[in-house]
């Protein structure tokens, strides 16, 4: 007997919070339906969890639900406080529209936008914009309870740290108001997202009812679907990284890196993350990963990079990293940064600096005196050795960071 979808997402560990669990299992297992994934451009990239909430928008997508990204360029000019100790950082609108474009670009690579079924862009500063204020309180504002909102988890940690302003307040209003203008322009009866955004999703389903009542209306119900957050083993969001967030941009995250922050996965994430991000059957990643986590892990991160960076870009990660990693310690395709030769018979601390290996003077000695750092394969055991010519095979050298962390340096 074939799979529901609701019975696949579920078995991939997708289910997080339901507004309706019946009506929701009916509607996603039925007929076709529109539903809506938003995104909000704070930066020009994505992270890995906007690409896991995008992989559960393309399982509806491939079953015949009609999906809606929507683009937040009116929300992420205010910022979303949910989990925040302090205010995010107010973009300008200038950065906001720049970060608008190359988000856009970059789901297209995830989500269906031409064929059959494509997915719609959409940003909610088109219908947000042409509001004023005086008219967005009277028609959103008069439905939210203060009381309410400010028992919501979403706004805890800022409570706690006594800085909630109005303008963060702001965000769910507009949030939920997205959610009521999707089900009128295009019947939107859905909205998924990471189970942070629960209580924003509570309040477009709530403000839907609301309004119907004080219209008089008998409006069908809107439901929300969230899925768990990626949280890595050792309580730490999965994508951040030693080095970083892990982007789905190679200007910003370069596929060898993407390829080693897989491969860096504890044993006891592997199962799960290749249940999000690999359509192999549930049995079959259980035994591989029972039988060797090793095998497992090079397969997740080969398949995941090779789904945001594509083929090419995976089968050459997989080759830097297997040269890398192997006696040879050097590879044509490892990560390498172009550097003045003015610099040479510089000191290892300032070059270590210099090339971003690490953030400090005080990170750099403490390494060399563990041994941690290594030269063109050999300990480093000096904290004042001098970089020179001599170090250099045609011009350049290899910096080595523990065991996993390679560095090609050009001096030009």
């Amino acid at each position: 007997m074939e799979k529901k979808l609701f019975d696949i997402l579920k078995e991939r560990g997708y289910v997080k919070d339901l507004t309706h669990e019946r009506e929701i299992i009916d509607l996603v297992n039925g007929e076709p339906m529109t539903f809506y994934l938003g995104i909000d451009p704070t930066a020009d990239s994505l992270h890995i969890g906007h690409f896991f909430a995008l992989t559960m928008f393309r399982w509806l997508q491939d079953f015949g639900h009609h999906g809606i990204i929507l683009i937040g360029g009116a929300t992420a000019l205010i910022g979303d406080p949910t989990g925040k100790s302090d205010m995010r950082k107010m973009l300008s609108k200038e950065e906001v529209t720049h970060n608008k474009a190359e988000v856009k670009e970059l789901v297209k690579r995830f989500v269906k936008t031409d064929g059959d079924n494509p997915a719609i862009i959409v940003d909610n500063a088109d219908w947000i914009w042409d509001k004023t204020y005086v008219d967005f309180m009277r028609d959103i504002g008069v439905h939210f309870n203060v009381n309410n909102m400010l028992s919501a988890d979403c706004y805890k940690k800022r409570l706690e740290n006594g800085g909630l302003t109005f303008l963060e307040m702001g965000y769910m209003l507009m949030q939920a108001f997205d959610f009521v203008h999707l089900n009128k322009e295009f019947g939107c009866r859905l909205q998924i997202g990471g189970s942070d955004q629960w209580g924003n999703v509570l309040a477009g389903a709530d403000l839907s009812r609301k309004i119907g009542f004080s219209e008089g209306k008998k409006i069908d119900p809107l439901f929300g679907w969230t899925c768990p957050l990626l949280i890595k083993a050792d309580g730490e969001k999965m994508g951040k990284t030693a080095s970083g967030t892990l982007w789905v941009s190679r200007d910003k995250t370069t596929p060898f890196d993407f390829f080693q922050a897989w491969m860096n996965s504890f044993d006891e994430d592997v199962e799960r993350s290749l249940s999000f991000f690999t359509r192999m059957e549930i049995s079959d990643i259980k035994e591989l990963c029972q039988k060797d986590i090793r095998e497992a892990k090079k397969l997740l991160a080969f398949e995941v990079t090779k789904l945001v960076h594509g083929e090419n870009e995976a089968i050459k990660a997989k080759q830097t990293a297997e040269e890398l990693f192997s006696n040879k310690g050097i590879s044509d395709n490892m990560p390498s940064i172009t550097i003045s030769k003015d610099l040479l018979d510089i000191n290892i601390v300032d070059l270590l600096i210099e090339t971003n290996l690490v953030s400090s003077k005080s990170e750099a000695r403490r390494l060399i005196e563990q041994n941690g750092i290594s030269l063109n394969q050999e300990k480093i055991k000096s904290t004042e050795q001098l970089i020179t010519t001599n170090n250099l095979n045609d011009n350049s050298l290899v910096l080595q960071k523990g065991k996993k962390v390679f560095l090609k340096v050009i001096f030009k």
